[in-house]
């Protein structure tokens, strides 16, 4: 591997005859074979080449051998969301009767695939806090196989010590399996700390401008064989537009979240004491309350911030519906800012009390901290904050 920036720029699938400098798009569902045994090759495994879009597609080889030199893994595959990633690290892996070990801290749709989905096949699951290492190691029981988190956590911005917890899983011989959405391979590396998978939502900042959906799970060979075979009959798979859209994006990854990391840092500390601001949190800032974690594993904070309005719900409400310049959604990553209420959106269907022990409260903004101006967005948050009062 070279440097960060010149892998993600550099790595391109082989040129064409045509000697073309940016990659093509392979719009194709299929691919010829030159005679009968090379297709019987190609089936048998014996061979590697492309057969079939939804098994492999230059675009998508391409996207994601860039991933798995940037998160410095052995292998991976690609996804046409970052849920199908999610879903599918987990489930090509487990089967009925086994137990995951889960920080209590997930996305809102991660949630409801530990208590809705995996009930109905015998997988059980016990959610431990994120900052309490003795629970952790009390909660292992004789059928658990994978640990799963979040770090930092959507949207509590919560750390788990990646080095500790890599120790663990080794100890007890368990699969830990990180998302790394929030952090990106530009910031974090939890393949470095012992993880097994490595699991993204490309459609966050690996795209950064709110285009295209996309996912990848990359990790160690053995493990993306299983998930690869439980992929090609069941998950749907990346389209080649999308990955070559993704593959193009992760060029300027970088500088993205140098800028992102710097104007959400700026962020937090110009509001850290604002008198209609219960408490704001960034990994960066000293106030966080892993602060010193975040400095150990993490090469920036990251562009996203969180901090309570006082008045709650309806304050909160009255705060969205008066900002002016900045985005209003669920999505994440994008070069706009983006402000997002998760206790009425992305995190809705989880019960007051889920949400309370996760750090969801009413009055919980959370800001992904673009790349406008940022005198821009701290006077579009001020004149909101001051509208409604």
């Amino acid at each position: 591997m070279k440097s960060y920036e010149t892998d993600s720029i550099r790595l391109q699938s082989e040129r064409t005859q045509f000697r073309e400098h940016s990659v093509p798009l392979y719009l194709t569902s299929s691919f010829v074979f030159e005679n009968a045994e090379q297709g019987r090759a190609l089936f048998a495994d014996e061979i590697e080449g492309n057969i079939y879009s939804r098994f492999s597609n230059p675009n998508t080889s391409e996207f994601i051998r860039k991933m798995v030199e940037l998160e410095e893994c052995e292998d991976g595959f690609a996804f046409a969301s970052g849920m199908a990633a999610v879903f599918s690290g987990m489930a090509a892996l487990l089967q009925s009767g086994d137990h995951v070990l889960a920080c209590r801290s997930l996305f809102g749709s991660t949630h409801h695939i530990f208590t809705r989905i995996f009930p109905k096949w015998g997988i059980d699951y016990t959610y431990v806090d994120a900052s309490n290492p003795v629970e952790w190691e009390t909660e292992i029981k004789p059928n658990t196989k994978m640990i799963y988190i979040e770090t930092p956590s959507n949207p509590g911005l919560e750390l788990i010590d990646l080095a500790w917890l890599g120790e663990l899983k080794t100890k007890y011989n368990l699969v830990l399996n990180v998302d790394n959405c929030f952090a990106t391979p530009y910031i974090q590396n939890p393949a470095r700390f012992g993880a097994d998978l490595v699991t993204h939502s490309a459609t966050k900042y690996i795209d950064g401008q709110g285009r295209v959906l996309g996912g990848g799970v990359v990790g160690k060979e053995d493990l993306i064989n299983e998930i690869r075979f439980f992929a090609r009959q069941t998950v749907p798979s990346l389209s080649p537009f999308n990955a070559w859209l993704l593959s193009k994006s992760l060029e300027t990854l970088a500088i993205r979240m140098e800028k992102h990391s710097q104007n959400a840092f700026e962020l937090a500390k110009h509001f850290q004491k604002h008198d209609e601001l219960e408490f704001v949190k960034y990994p960066f800032l000293e106030t966080h309350p892993q602060y010193n974690l975040a400095k150990k594993q993490m090469k920036l904070g990251g562009g996203i911030v969180t901090f309570i309005v006082g008045g709650g719900y309806e304050r909160a409400k009255r705060f969205i519906d008066s900002l002016e310049m900045l985005s209003v959604t669920a999505n994440l990553g994008d070069t706009r800012t983006i402000v997002t209420h998760p206790a009425s959106t992305t995190h809705s269907k989880l019960s007051d009390e889920e949400r309370e022990a996760v750090s969801i409260y009413p009055g919980l903004i959370r800001v992904s901290v673009g790349l406008e101006s940022l005198e821009d967005i701290v006077t579009d948050i001020e004149q909101a904050l001051q509208k409604s009062k």
